[in-house]
Parts: C-alpha cells; sequence; structure tokens
C-alpha cells in the first residue's frame, strides 16, 4: 500500500467560477469554493466558499468560512464563520461560530463539543432520580 506524505494530505483544492459539479467530494486537505457543487463534501480539511460559491448538500469539515451560498446542513468540527456576504439555509452544528454583520442564515444552530453526531437538535440527557436517605 501507498502512503501518504504530510504534503499529499494538506493539499489545497480548488473548485473555480464556472465550474459546476453534481456528486459528492471526499477530501483530505483544504478547500475552496467558487464554483456551484450539488452535493455533499467531506474533508478533514478547511472550506472556503467564495463569495460566487454554492453549495447545495451536507457539508463536513474541521473549519470553514462562508462568502457565498449554502443550501444545507453544515457540521464544523472546530470553527465555523460566516461572513457579510454569505447565505446560509441549513442547519449548523459548530463547535465555535463567528456571524459578522450581514450575514443571512436561516435553520437551526446546536454549538457542541462533540461534532461527530450530525442531529443539529438538542441531546436527550440521561435522567435520574435520588431518594431521601432512610433514617435507622
Amino acid at each position: 500500500m501507498a502512503k501518504y506524505t504530510e504534503l499529499e494530505n494538506n493539499a489545497i483544492n480548488l473548485l473555480g467560477v464556472g465550474t459546476e459539479i453534481v456528486g459528492n467530494i471526499v477530501s483530505n486537505g483544504d478547500i475552496r469554493i467558487d464554483g456551484s457543487l450539488s452535493g455533499n463534501l467531506k474533508t478533514k480539511g478547511k472550506v472556503v466558499i467564495g463569495e460566487t460559491g454554492t453549495i447545495s448538500g451536507e457539508i463536513q469539515c474541521k473549519n470553514s468560512d462562508v462568502e457565498g451560498n449554502v443550501e444545507g446542513k453544515i457540521v464544523v468540527s472546530e470553527l465555523l464563520t460566516l461572513k457579510a456576504t454569505s447565505v446560509l439555509n441549513g442547519d449548523i452544528v459548530a463547535k465555535k461560530l463567528a456571524i459578522e454583520p450581514g450575514a443571512k442564515f436561516t435553520g437551526n444552530c446546536s454549538m457542541s463539543i462533540d461534532t461527530q453526531t450530525s442531529n443539529a437538535g438538542p441531546k436527550e440527557t440521561e435522567k435520574t432520580s435520588a431518594e431521601p436517605a432512610k433514617s435507622k
């Protein structure tokens, strides 16, 4: 089997203006979207969606800067930044969230350390009942 070098794992991928992809993208490195993606995007790196970029599908990544349009759920294990020009219609699951004035967001947001779960709704917690101590 081939071994991946550090350089290969940190590759920067670019989807340029005017390019349209229909399908899913899986990557180990950072990716910048200035074109259009209709499908899911999963990477261990950072996702940058430029002002002309549009994604219709689920995004899973470590960090993300959004300047363009996203239609779908975004799961970010570290920091999600919605820039002033961004439009996001969908749910957010992120550890940290920064929203600039002017950004548009419609959906639910869950800020949690455990972003591995893909549910944006509240988590159910286990209930315990404490019985009063009996005196002898």
